[in-house]
């Protein structure tokens, strides 16, 4: 959750960790971020645990690009 000052402050923090914000009302982000435990372990921290509503983590996957597709 971000009001005032505190929203430029987490889309910089989103940038410098090369995040996206894919939703955005007026308090609530929705970000995402991808990388190891340790990159999204020091955004939370870099914002602070109160700012953080939800989190989840997928763990590792993959997805295909154009017309080519993953198959098991």
């Amino acid at each position: 959750k971000a009001s005032g000052a505190q929203r430029a402050e987490i889309a910089r923090t989103v940038d410098i960790f090369r995040g996206q914000i894919v939703d955005l009302t007026a308090s609530v982000f929705t970000i995402q971020l991808a990388g190891a435990e340790d990159k999204l372990d020091a955004f939370i921290a870099a914002l602070g645990e109160s700012m953080v509503v939800e989190v989840a983590r997928t763990g590792v996957s993959g997805i295909a690009r154009g017309e080519k597709t993953l198959a098991l």
